[in-house]
């Protein structure tokens, strides 16, 4: 348990004055006529410095929420945005699942190609929605920004460098490379310096 000061202590406590005692010794005389004035502006800094704090633990409190707010907002938005072309992609995994159903029911093998290449439509129309660009770079100059070589194949009907063949076409979404495509480029054959 904490002792109680006597009273004459905490009178004491309470009379010592709020300047510096250095500051009555370097100022002397000139003291008695600033030293009133000196203990005002100290109280006037003070209070100031206290309104100042309040203000910056306003503002970092406002800063925090702010933060708080942007990633909930965020993570809200993707989620948003990741329904919306799940939504876009359950026609076409609805429409595999039906010709899986039809071959499983001894349906034809013509109307099941059809109906795989429908679904492929389906999925390209959600991906040029989406802003999806397809990359097939066959017969093109290799281009690694793009491309991903996995080999390469002594032609000598197309230049040097041309893509002869394309494993995986690639995919790009507002600029950036999705998944490069994976190639085949042509080595050893003419140059084309016509």
């Amino acid at each position: 348990m904490a002792e109680r000061k006597k009273p004459e202590v905490e009178a004491q406590t309470a009379q010592q004055p709020l300047t510096d005692p250095e500051l009555e010794v370097d100022l002397g005389a000139e003291f008695e006529l600033r030293g009133d004035q000196l203990e005002a502006e100290l109280e006037s800094a003070r209070a100031q410095a206290a309104a100042n704090l309040k203000i910056a633990q306003r503002v970092q409190a406002d800063f925090d929420n702010y933060r708080k707010r942007v990633a909930r907002d965020q993570a809200e938005m993707t989620a948003r945005a990741s329904q919306r072309i799940i939504e876009e992609l359950l026609p076409v995994l609805d429409n595999l699942e039906r010709a899986i159903d039809h071959v499983t029911a001894g349906g034809d093998t013509k109307q099941l190609l059809t109906g795989v290449e429908m679904v492929k439509q389906q999925m390209l129309d959600v991906f040029t929605k989406e802003g999806v660009q397809v990359e097939d770079p066959f017969g093109k100059p290799f281009d690694p920004t793009l491309h991903q070589a996995v080999g390469q194949r002594e032609d000598h009907e197309v230049p040097e460098g041309t893509v002869v063949d394309v494993f995986q076409k690639g995919y790009i979404l507002a600029g950036r490379v999705v998944r490069p495509a994976m190639v085949v480029v042509s080595s050893g054959g003419s140059h084309s310096e016509e």
